[in-house]
């Protein structure tokens, strides 16, 4: 098994992670929203719209159904089995706790979580997704061919 000091900078390294998962959600939307405006064509990569989608989705998901996240799971275990209390952290794990939890009911947590999912299934309609047209693959094809003659 590791190492118990080497635990809690896991578990803190699980933070970063949840809190980029979080961040890639919500600055995701806000992206794809400025990208509609401004007429960015890379917020309508289908790739990124889906999986954006999809990672919203599973956290309304668990919230509706009353499951924890994997990974305020995985957090809290590993800083259990390093035989600390709880938030016995370095100063960044810390941070990033902070930035990440709030105490609030958590009724509005799926309010909100629903509420971010409903509002990005929405952006597909009103922002849809290019679709990859027989015409643009062959130009794609072509525009290959002569950059990169035999």
């Amino acid at each position: 098994m590791l190492k118990s000091h080497l635990l809690p900078l896991l578990s803190d390294l699980v933070v970063a992670v949840h809190l980029g998962y979080a961040a890639f959600v919500l600055v995701g939307l806000v992206l794809i929203l400025m990208g509609a405006v401004f007429r960015w064509h890379w917020i309508r990569q289908r790739a990124f719209r889906w999986v954006h989608l999809g990672c919203i989705g599973l956290v309304a998901v668990e919230a509706i159904v009353g499951q924890s996240c994997p990974l305020t799971l995985l957090e809290n275990w590993l800083l259990t089995v390093s035989g600390q209390a709880g938030y016995g952290r370095s100063f960044i794990g810390h941070l990033l706790y902070e930035l990440l939890y709030y105490d609030l009911a958590p009724w509005i947590f799926t309010v909100a979580y629903v509420g971010l999912a409903l509002l990005t299934a929405l952006t597909l309609v009103l922002v849809p997704p290019t679709r990859r047209t027989r015409a643009v693959a062959s130009m794609t094809s072509v525009m290959n061919e002569i950059n990169n003659p035999i």
